[in-house]
Protein backbone atom coordinates (compact mmCIF):
# COMPACT_ATOMS: atom_id res chain seq x y z
CA UNK A 1 0.00 0.00 0.00
CA UNK A 2 0.88 3.79 -0.55
CA UNK A 3 2.76 4.92 2.41
CA UNK A 4 2.11 9.00 1.72
CA UNK A 5 4.92 11.29 1.02
CA UNK A 6 7.61 9.17 1.67
CA UNK A 7 9.58 6.60 4.66
CA UNK A 8 9.80 8.31 7.83
CA UNK A 9 13.78 7.74 7.76
CA UNK A 10 13.68 9.93 4.33
CA UNK A 11 16.82 12.52 4.86
CA UNK A 12 14.86 15.54 4.41
CA UNK A 13 16.41 18.60 6.15
CA UNK A 14 15.96 18.53 9.68
CA UNK A 15 14.43 21.10 11.76
CA UNK A 16 12.80 19.09 14.49
CA UNK A 17 15.68 19.79 17.52
CA UNK A 18 14.22 17.80 20.14
CA UNK A 19 16.78 16.30 22.23
CA UNK A 20 17.86 13.51 19.74
CA UNK A 21 16.93 9.79 20.05
CA UNK A 22 19.36 6.95 20.55
CA UNK A 23 21.31 6.38 17.17
CA UNK A 24 19.69 2.66 15.34
CA UNK A 25 22.06 -0.07 15.68
CA UNK A 26 24.39 0.11 12.70
CA UNK A 27 22.86 -3.20 10.36
CA UNK A 28 25.82 -5.93 9.98
CA UNK A 29 27.34 -5.73 6.56
CA UNK A 30 25.63 -8.32 4.72
CA UNK A 31 22.34 -8.04 6.88
CA UNK A 32 20.18 -7.99 3.54
CA UNK A 33 21.73 -11.05 2.85
CA UNK A 34 19.29 -12.62 5.24
CA UNK A 35 16.17 -12.36 3.23
CA UNK A 36 15.56 -15.28 1.01
CA UNK A 37 14.22 -13.41 -2.03
CA UNK A 38 17.13 -10.46 -2.58
CA UNK A 39 19.52 -13.31 -1.69
CA UNK A 40 18.43 -15.19 -4.91
CA UNK A 41 18.13 -12.15 -6.93
CA UNK A 42 21.74 -11.05 -5.33
CA UNK A 43 23.74 -14.07 -6.25
CA UNK A 44 21.90 -14.04 -9.81
CA UNK A 45 23.32 -10.48 -10.44
CA UNK A 46 26.50 -11.62 -9.23
CA UNK A 47 26.46 -13.93 -12.53
CA UNK A 48 24.87 -11.66 -15.09
CA UNK A 49 27.02 -8.82 -13.91
CA UNK A 50 29.78 -10.54 -15.05
CA UNK A 51 28.33 -11.68 -17.97
CA UNK A 52 27.25 -7.60 -18.78
CA UNK A 53 30.91 -6.54 -18.43
CA UNK A 54 32.07 -9.40 -20.54
CA UNK A 55 30.12 -8.29 -23.29
CA UNK A 56 30.35 -4.61 -23.15
CA UNK A 57 34.30 -5.52 -23.95
CA UNK A 58 34.30 -8.24 -26.68
CA UNK A 59 31.78 -6.06 -28.12
CA UNK A 60 33.91 -3.15 -28.78
CA UNK A 61 36.48 -5.22 -29.99
CA UNK A 62 34.60 -6.73 -32.47
CA UNK A 63 33.13 -3.48 -33.76
CA UNK A 64 36.70 -2.04 -34.13
CA UNK A 65 37.94 -5.42 -35.90
CA UNK A 66 35.29 -5.62 -38.08
CA UNK A 67 35.29 -1.61 -38.79
CA UNK A 68 38.78 -0.26 -38.12
CA UNK A 69 37.05 2.20 -36.64
CA UNK A 70 36.74 4.16 -33.33
CA UNK A 71 34.00 6.24 -34.72
CA UNK A 72 31.81 2.92 -34.87
CA UNK A 73 32.61 1.93 -31.28
CA UNK A 74 31.33 5.37 -30.15
CA UNK A 75 27.76 4.46 -31.70
CA UNK A 76 27.33 1.42 -30.34
CA UNK A 77 28.06 2.78 -27.12
CA UNK A 78 25.65 5.68 -28.04
CA UNK A 79 22.86 2.92 -29.67
CA UNK A 80 22.92 1.02 -25.97
CA UNK A 81 22.77 4.28 -23.63
CA UNK A 82 20.98 6.64 -25.93
CA UNK A 83 17.30 4.82 -25.07
CA UNK A 84 17.26 5.50 -21.32
CA UNK A 85 18.17 8.95 -21.90
CA UNK A 86 15.25 9.42 -24.35
CA UNK A 87 12.89 6.88 -23.48
CA UNK A 88 13.62 6.66 -19.06
CA UNK A 89 11.18 8.78 -18.03
CA UNK A 90 8.40 6.08 -19.49
CA UNK A 91 10.24 3.15 -19.17
CA UNK A 92 9.35 4.51 -14.71
CA UNK A 93 5.83 4.96 -16.27
CA UNK A 94 5.12 1.30 -16.63
CA UNK A 95 7.61 0.54 -14.48
CA UNK A 96 4.87 1.77 -11.79
CA UNK A 97 2.18 0.14 -13.72
CA UNK A 98 3.24 -2.88 -14.39
CA UNK A 99 4.32 -6.24 -11.52
CA UNK A 100 7.97 -5.50 -11.16
CA UNK A 101 8.71 -9.20 -10.80
CA UNK A 102 7.15 -10.45 -14.13
CA UNK A 103 8.71 -7.22 -15.64
CA UNK A 104 12.02 -9.05 -14.68
CA UNK A 105 11.17 -12.07 -16.17
CA UNK A 106 11.25 -10.37 -20.02
CA UNK A 107 13.74 -8.02 -19.94
CA UNK A 108 16.14 -9.97 -18.78
CA UNK A 109 15.17 -12.92 -21.37
CA UNK A 110 14.84 -10.70 -24.00
CA UNK A 111 18.76 -9.62 -23.28
CA UNK A 112 19.35 -13.21 -22.87
CA UNK A 113 18.35 -13.91 -26.51
CA UNK A 114 20.30 -10.77 -27.60
CA UNK A 115 23.16 -12.08 -26.34
CA UNK A 116 22.64 -15.39 -27.61
CA UNK A 117 21.84 -14.35 -31.24
CA UNK A 118 25.19 -11.95 -31.46
CA UNK A 119 27.03 -14.95 -30.21
CA UNK A 120 25.57 -17.31 -32.91
CA UNK A 121 26.26 -14.61 -35.48
CA UNK A 122 29.45 -14.11 -34.32
CA UNK A 123 30.29 -17.82 -34.09
CA UNK A 124 29.24 -18.72 -37.56
CA UNK A 125 31.07 -15.99 -39.07
CA UNK A 126 28.26 -14.02 -40.50
CA UNK A 127 28.38 -10.85 -38.00
CA UNK A 128 28.35 -7.74 -39.72
CA UNK A 129 28.72 -4.39 -37.66
CA UNK A 130 24.77 -3.23 -38.25
CA UNK A 131 24.07 -6.74 -36.36
CA UNK A 132 26.37 -5.36 -33.40
CA UNK A 133 24.50 -1.88 -33.71
CA UNK A 134 20.86 -3.46 -33.62
CA UNK A 135 21.81 -5.69 -30.59
CA UNK A 136 23.29 -2.74 -28.43
CA UNK A 137 19.70 -1.16 -29.12
CA UNK A 138 17.84 -3.84 -28.66
CA UNK A 139 19.79 -3.93 -24.79
CA UNK A 140 19.20 -0.48 -24.64
CA UNK A 141 15.67 -0.94 -24.93
CA UNK A 142 15.48 -3.30 -22.83
CA UNK A 143 17.35 -1.53 -19.97
CA UNK A 144 15.04 1.39 -20.44
CA UNK A 145 12.54 -0.52 -18.22
CA UNK A 146 15.04 -2.87 -17.21
CA UNK A 147 16.70 -0.70 -14.99
CA UNK A 148 13.96 1.43 -12.85
CA UNK A 149 12.54 -2.40 -12.64
CA UNK A 150 15.34 -3.30 -10.90
CA UNK A 151 16.20 -0.66 -8.75
CA UNK A 152 12.34 -0.17 -7.05
CA UNK A 153 12.13 -4.11 -6.96
CA UNK A 154 14.52 -4.25 -3.91
CA UNK A 155 12.08 -2.49 -1.89
CA UNK A 156 9.92 -5.17 -2.49
CA UNK A 157 12.26 -7.74 -1.80
CA UNK A 158 13.86 -6.04 1.74
CA UNK A 159 11.38 -3.69 2.88
CA UNK A 160 12.39 0.16 4.23
CA UNK A 161 14.29 -1.20 6.82
CA UNK A 162 17.25 -2.89 4.84
CA UNK A 163 16.84 -0.94 1.74
CA UNK A 164 19.63 0.85 2.33
CA UNK A 165 21.79 -2.24 2.70
CA UNK A 166 20.66 -3.73 -0.51
CA UNK A 167 21.22 -0.99 -2.33
CA UNK A 168 24.81 -0.63 -1.16
CA UNK A 169 25.50 -4.47 -1.78
CA UNK A 170 24.25 -4.16 -5.32
CA UNK A 171 26.79 -1.42 -5.65
CA UNK A 172 29.17 -3.92 -4.25
CA UNK A 173 27.95 -6.49 -6.62
CA UNK A 174 28.25 -4.42 -9.75
CA UNK A 175 31.75 -3.14 -8.81
CA UNK A 176 33.01 -6.88 -8.32
CA UNK A 177 31.65 -7.90 -11.56
CA UNK A 178 33.55 -4.77 -13.17
CA UNK A 179 36.79 -6.18 -11.68
CA UNK A 180 36.08 -9.73 -12.91
CA UNK A 181 34.43 -9.80 -16.34
CA UNK A 182 37.01 -7.38 -18.12
CA UNK A 183 39.77 -9.31 -17.32
CA UNK A 184 37.59 -13.37 -17.93
CA UNK A 185 36.69 -11.20 -21.50
CA UNK A 186 40.50 -10.81 -22.38
CA UNK A 187 40.99 -14.33 -21.52
CA UNK A 188 38.02 -15.63 -23.48
CA UNK A 189 39.02 -13.00 -26.69
CA UNK A 190 42.12 -14.13 -26.69
CA UNK A 191 41.42 -17.84 -26.16
CA UNK A 192 38.99 -18.63 -28.30
CA UNK A 193 36.99 -15.34 -29.36
CA UNK A 194 34.44 -12.79 -29.21
CA UNK A 195 31.45 -15.24 -30.17
CA UNK A 196 31.98 -17.24 -26.92
CA UNK A 197 31.88 -13.93 -24.84
CA UNK A 198 28.54 -12.83 -26.50
CA UNK A 199 27.34 -16.79 -25.28
CA UNK A 200 28.99 -16.89 -21.90
CA UNK A 201 26.95 -13.63 -21.43
CA UNK A 202 23.52 -14.82 -22.65
CA UNK A 203 23.76 -17.85 -20.64
CA UNK A 204 24.62 -16.10 -17.42
CA UNK A 205 21.12 -14.56 -17.31
CA UNK A 206 19.79 -17.96 -16.52
CA UNK A 207 21.08 -17.01 -13.23
CA UNK A 208 18.59 -14.28 -11.96
CA UNK A 209 15.96 -15.57 -14.26
CA UNK A 210 16.12 -19.22 -12.10
CA UNK A 211 16.34 -16.80 -9.16
CA UNK A 212 13.21 -14.64 -10.31
CA UNK A 213 11.45 -17.74 -11.14
CA UNK A 214 12.51 -19.19 -7.10
CA UNK A 215 11.17 -16.56 -5.57
CA UNK A 216 8.56 -16.39 -3.02
CA UNK A 217 5.62 -14.31 -3.61
CA UNK A 218 4.21 -14.60 -0.35
CA UNK A 219 7.06 -13.25 1.19
CA UNK A 220 7.79 -9.36 -1.05
CA UNK A 221 6.47 -6.17 0.23
CA UNK A 222 3.32 -5.33 -1.10
CA UNK A 223 3.21 -2.33 -3.02
CA UNK A 224 0.49 -0.34 -4.36
CA UNK A 225 0.46 -0.36 -8.55
CA UNK A 226 -0.44 2.74 -9.97
CA UNK A 227 -2.93 2.62 -12.77
CA UNK A 228 -3.22 3.38 -15.82
CA UNK A 229 -3.87 7.18 -17.14
CA UNK A 230 -3.40 10.13 -18.18
CA UNK A 231 -0.50 12.57 -17.51
CA UNK A 232 1.47 10.46 -15.15
CA UNK A 233 4.39 11.60 -16.84
CA UNK A 234 4.23 14.96 -15.66
CA UNK A 235 2.66 13.98 -12.41
CA UNK A 236 6.19 12.37 -11.02
CA UNK A 237 7.79 15.51 -12.28
CA UNK A 238 5.71 17.60 -10.20
CA UNK A 239 6.05 14.95 -7.54
CA UNK A 240 9.71 15.22 -7.75
CA UNK A 241 9.96 19.01 -7.89
CA UNK A 242 7.36 19.59 -5.25
CA UNK A 243 10.04 17.72 -2.59
CA UNK A 244 12.94 18.85 -1.24
CA UNK A 245 14.15 15.55 0.10
CA UNK A 246 14.22 14.27 -3.77
CA UNK A 247 15.07 17.61 -5.74
CA UNK A 248 18.46 18.10 -3.98
CA UNK A 249 19.98 14.60 -3.87
CA UNK A 250 19.07 14.34 -7.58
CA UNK A 251 20.32 17.69 -8.44
CA UNK A 252 23.83 16.85 -6.83
CA UNK A 253 23.84 13.28 -8.16
CA UNK A 254 23.72 15.40 -11.78
CA UNK A 255 26.42 17.30 -10.80
CA UNK A 256 28.76 14.97 -9.78
CA UNK A 257 28.02 12.37 -12.95
CA UNK A 258 28.39 15.46 -15.03
CA UNK A 259 31.84 17.43 -13.79
CA UNK A 260 33.22 14.42 -11.51
CA UNK A 261 32.79 11.05 -13.19
CA UNK A 262 35.04 11.89 -16.98
CA UNK A 263 37.34 9.06 -15.83
CA UNK A 264 37.41 7.72 -19.42
CA UNK A 265 38.88 11.05 -20.80
CA UNK A 266 41.12 11.72 -17.70
CA UNK A 267 42.62 8.67 -16.92
CA UNK A 268 43.81 7.54 -20.36
CA UNK A 269 45.62 11.29 -20.93
CA UNK A 270 47.59 10.84 -17.36
CA UNK A 271 48.07 7.77 -18.48
CA UNK A 272 49.61 8.75 -21.50
CA UNK A 273 50.44 12.40 -21.93
CA UNK A 274 51.00 13.62 -18.40
CA UNK A 275 53.18 10.07 -17.16
CA UNK A 276 53.90 8.76 -20.27
CA UNK A 277 53.17 5.23 -19.56
CA UNK A 278 51.23 3.26 -21.44
CA UNK A 279 48.06 1.42 -21.17
CA UNK A 280 48.95 -0.65 -18.29
CA UNK A 281 49.22 2.16 -15.94
CA UNK A 282 45.72 3.05 -17.59
CA UNK A 283 44.66 0.02 -16.36
CA UNK A 284 46.09 0.13 -12.97
CA UNK A 285 43.98 3.70 -12.81
CA UNK A 286 41.10 1.75 -13.56
CA UNK A 287 41.71 -1.31 -11.00
CA UNK A 288 42.50 0.97 -8.14
CA UNK A 289 39.18 3.31 -8.69
CA UNK A 290 37.07 0.06 -9.19
CA UNK A 291 38.58 -1.66 -5.45
CA UNK A 292 37.87 1.85 -3.74
CA UNK A 293 34.45 1.62 -5.55
CA UNK A 294 33.75 -1.69 -4.07
CA UNK A 295 34.96 -1.18 -0.81
CA UNK A 296 32.96 2.39 -0.52
CA UNK A 297 29.85 0.44 -1.11
CA UNK A 298 30.58 -2.17 1.55
CA UNK A 299 31.27 0.71 3.52
CA UNK A 300 27.65 2.23 2.71
CA UNK A 301 26.36 -1.42 3.69
CA UNK A 302 28.05 -1.55 6.92
CA UNK A 303 26.81 2.10 7.61
CA UNK A 304 23.26 1.22 7.03
CA UNK A 305 21.50 4.63 6.76
CA UNK A 306 21.15 7.10 3.77
CA UNK A 307 21.69 10.70 5.41
CA UNK A 308 21.94 14.03 3.27
CA UNK A 309 24.82 15.10 5.61
CA UNK A 310 26.48 11.83 4.45
CA UNK A 311 25.98 12.50 1.01
CA UNK A 312 27.54 16.18 0.52
CA UNK A 313 29.96 15.35 2.67
CA UNK A 314 30.69 12.45 0.16
CA UNK A 315 30.84 14.82 -2.50
CA UNK A 316 32.26 17.52 -1.36
CA UNK A 317 35.70 14.97 -0.08
CA UNK A 318 34.69 13.58 -4.04
CA UNK A 319 35.66 16.51 -5.40
CA UNK A 320 38.65 17.82 -2.97
CA UNK A 321 39.98 14.37 -3.71
CA UNK A 322 39.96 15.10 -7.59
CA UNK A 323 41.70 18.21 -7.11
CA UNK A 324 44.05 16.49 -5.09
CA UNK A 325 45.03 14.03 -7.86
CA UNK A 326 45.54 16.40 -10.53
CA UNK A 327 48.27 18.19 -8.81
CA UNK A 328 49.38 14.43 -7.98
CA UNK A 329 53.35 15.24 -9.02
CA UNK A 330 54.04 11.32 -9.37
CA UNK A 331 52.28 7.99 -11.53
CA UNK A 332 52.32 6.10 -7.73
CA UNK A 333 50.77 8.91 -5.78
CA UNK A 334 48.06 9.43 -8.31
CA UNK A 335 47.37 6.15 -8.96
CA UNK A 336 47.00 5.52 -4.91
CA UNK A 337 44.87 8.58 -5.06
CA UNK A 338 42.39 6.21 -7.17
CA UNK A 339 41.64 4.31 -3.80
CA UNK A 340 39.73 7.49 -2.02
CA UNK A 341 38.67 8.82 -5.11
CA UNK A 342 36.37 5.43 -5.90
CA UNK A 343 35.58 5.26 -2.55
CA UNK A 344 33.79 8.80 -1.92
CA UNK A 345 32.56 8.64 -5.25
CA UNK A 346 30.37 5.37 -4.73
CA UNK A 347 29.18 6.97 -1.23
CA UNK A 348 27.70 9.67 -3.36
CA UNK A 349 25.90 7.44 -5.72
CA UNK A 350 24.67 4.86 -3.15
CA UNK A 351 23.40 7.69 -0.32
CA UNK A 352 21.79 9.51 -3.43
CA UNK A 353 19.91 6.20 -4.38
CA UNK A 354 18.67 4.43 -1.22
CA UNK A 355 17.69 8.47 0.16
CA UNK A 356 15.45 9.06 -3.01
CA UNK A 357 14.26 5.80 -2.77
CA UNK A 358 13.51 5.60 0.50
CA UNK A 359 12.05 9.25 0.50
CA UNK A 360 9.68 8.17 -2.31
CA UNK A 361 5.70 6.73 -2.38
CA UNK A 362 5.75 3.78 -3.14
CA UNK A 363 3.77 3.82 -6.43
CA UNK A 364 5.82 6.91 -7.82
CA UNK A 365 8.88 4.87 -7.48
CA UNK A 366 9.49 3.73 -10.75
CA UNK A 367 9.13 7.28 -12.28
CA UNK A 368 11.23 8.91 -9.34
CA UNK A 369 13.76 6.28 -10.33
CA UNK A 370 13.99 6.45 -13.60
CA UNK A 371 14.27 10.67 -13.31
CA UNK A 372 17.22 9.78 -10.96
CA UNK A 373 18.84 7.25 -12.95
CA UNK A 374 18.54 9.55 -16.28
CA UNK A 375 20.23 12.60 -14.25
CA UNK A 376 22.80 10.07 -13.14
CA UNK A 377 23.87 8.37 -16.79
CA UNK A 378 22.91 11.09 -18.81
CA UNK A 379 25.38 12.90 -17.10
CA UNK A 380 28.83 11.64 -18.85
CA UNK A 381 27.65 12.57 -22.43
CA UNK A 382 26.57 15.85 -21.33
CA UNK A 383 30.09 16.32 -19.47
CA UNK A 384 32.32 14.34 -21.19
CA UNK A 385 32.16 16.38 -24.20
CA UNK A 386 33.30 20.08 -21.56
CA UNK A 387 35.76 17.60 -20.15
CA UNK A 388 37.52 17.10 -23.14
CA UNK A 389 37.83 20.65 -24.45
CA UNK A 390 38.75 21.87 -20.75
CA UNK A 391 41.08 19.39 -21.09
CA UNK A 392 42.75 19.99 -24.72
CA UNK A 393 42.59 23.99 -24.25
CA UNK A 394 44.14 23.61 -20.91
CA UNK A 395 45.44 20.45 -20.31
CA UNK A 396 44.44 17.35 -18.39
CA UNK A 397 45.19 18.55 -14.59
CA UNK A 398 43.55 21.67 -15.21
CA UNK A 399 40.66 19.37 -16.54
CA UNK A 400 40.35 17.01 -14.06
CA UNK A 401 40.89 19.78 -11.12
CA UNK A 402 37.93 21.70 -12.99
CA UNK A 403 35.75 18.75 -12.41
CA UNK A 404 36.39 18.75 -9.22
CA UNK A 405 35.83 22.00 -7.78
CA UNK A 406 32.21 22.13 -9.84
CA UNK A 407 31.57 19.36 -7.85
CA UNK A 408 32.61 20.50 -4.21
CA UNK A 409 30.84 23.79 -5.21
CA UNK A 410 28.02 22.05 -6.44
CA UNK A 411 27.59 20.25 -3.07
CA UNK A 412 28.62 23.12 -0.48
CA UNK A 413 26.15 25.27 -2.62
CA UNK A 414 23.32 22.06 -1.92
CA UNK A 415 24.15 22.60 1.88
CA UNK A 416 23.63 25.52 2.27
CA UNK A 417 20.55 25.68 0.65
CA UNK A 418 19.29 22.66 3.00
CA UNK A 419 20.37 24.71 5.68
CA UNK A 420 18.54 27.73 4.86
CA UNK A 421 15.35 25.80 4.18
CA UNK A 422 15.37 24.29 7.78
CA UNK A 423 16.37 27.46 9.44
CA UNK A 424 20.01 26.58 10.25
CA UNK A 425 23.07 28.73 10.66
CA UNK A 426 26.99 27.81 10.23
CA UNK A 427 28.62 27.42 13.56
CA UNK A 428 32.28 26.62 13.96
CA UNK A 429 33.64 26.18 17.99
CA UNK A 430 35.35 23.30 19.48
CA UNK A 431 34.35 20.17 20.96
CA UNK A 432 36.27 18.13 23.26
CA UNK A 433 39.43 19.67 22.08
CA UNK A 434 38.98 19.51 18.36
CA UNK A 435 37.70 22.03 15.90
CA UNK A 436 33.87 21.41 14.94
CA UNK A 437 31.92 23.31 12.05
CA UNK A 438 28.64 22.40 11.96
CA UNK A 439 25.07 23.73 10.87
CA UNK A 440 22.69 24.26 14.34
CA UNK A 441 19.26 25.70 14.57
CA UNK A 442 19.39 29.57 14.06
CA UNK A 443 17.16 29.92 17.56
CA UNK A 444 20.04 27.94 19.41
CA UNK A 445 23.01 29.86 18.21
CA UNK A 446 20.81 33.08 19.16
CA UNK A 447 20.33 31.81 22.62
CA UNK A 448 23.87 30.60 23.05
CA UNK A 449 25.10 33.89 22.03
CA UNK A 450 22.49 35.53 24.66
CA UNK A 451 23.81 33.17 27.21
CA UNK A 452 27.38 34.46 26.57
CA UNK A 453 26.75 38.10 26.58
Amino acid sequence: MSTGSGAASAPAPDTDYSPPAPEPRKSSMFSSLKVRNYRLFFLGQVVSNTGTWMQRIAQDWLVLSLTGSATAVGITTALQFLPMLLLGLYGGVLVDRLPKRRTLLVTQTSMALTGVALAVLTLTGQVQVWHVYLAALAVGLATVVDNPARQTFVSEMVGPDQLQNAVSLNSANFQSARLVGPAVAGLMITGVGTGWAFLANGLSFVAPITGLLLMRARELYAVERAPRGKGQLREGLRYVAGRQELIWPIVLAGFVSTFGFNFPVYLSAFADDVFHAGAGSYSLFNTLMAVGSLTGALLAARRGTARMRVLVAGAVAFGTMEIVAALAPSLWLFALLMVPIGIFGMTVNVTANSSVQMATDPVMRGRVMALYMMVFMGGAPLGAPIAGWITDAYGVRAGLAAGGAVTAAAALTVALVLARIGGLRLSVGWHRGHPQVRFVPRQRQEEQLATAA
